[in-house]
């Protein structure tokens, strides 16, 4: 398993790639079956922001002050997608609005990921070194265990709740 921060979070963005591609292939009368991914989404997604927002974000914000900009942006498109997850982690796969909430949650996440592999790792790859990026990712993966696997854990809510009030 690679300790370089950037091949850790994109990882992560294959799997839940992955999982949105199963949602979407489902089919119309699948409930059952977009609801198991769905808990699955939400499990990667719940992970993959707190590392994101406990270890990368307010590193590269310290190291790389040039990248203030994009990493507020980031922690907006987390909280969104935050909201929706906990959202969705209410619901149940028969309700109304399951679907499209789910297909808003992937919309957003797949645009947030786009944007991280196309503009902001680059920058961050540049900026940072190879050994920053295998320190960072280090430490990312020792968090992982103890992350949240949930929306409505005590440490995904405050993290959410962080993320409207800094």
């Amino acid at each position: 398993m690679s300790t370089d921060a950037i091949v850790v979070l994109k990882d992560d963005h294959k799997k839940i790639k992955k999982l949105f591609r199963e949602f979407q292939d489902a089919g119309e009368d699948a409930t059952k079956v977009k609801g198991d991914i769905v808990k699955r989404i939400l499990e990667e997604l719940t992970v993959h922001t707190y590392l994101e927002n406990e270890v990368m974000y307010p590193e590269v914000r310290k190291l790389l002050p040039d990248l203030e900009d994009d990493v507020l942006e980031s922690y907006e498109e987390h909280h969104v997608a935050d909201i929706l997850c906990a959202e969705l982690a209410t619901m149940d796969a028969g309700d109304e609005r399951f679907d499209a909430k789910t297909t808003v949650l992937i919309e957003n996440v797949t645009h947030h990921i786009d944007e991280e592999e196309q503009d902001w790792f680059p920058q961050v790859r540049e900026g940072l070194g190879r050994k920053q990026l295998q320190e960072l990712g280090a430490r990312m993966n020792e968090m992982r265990e103890k992350a949240p696997r949930s929306p409505a854990q005590p440490s995904a809510l405050k993290k959410a709740v962080d993320a409207v009030i800094a």
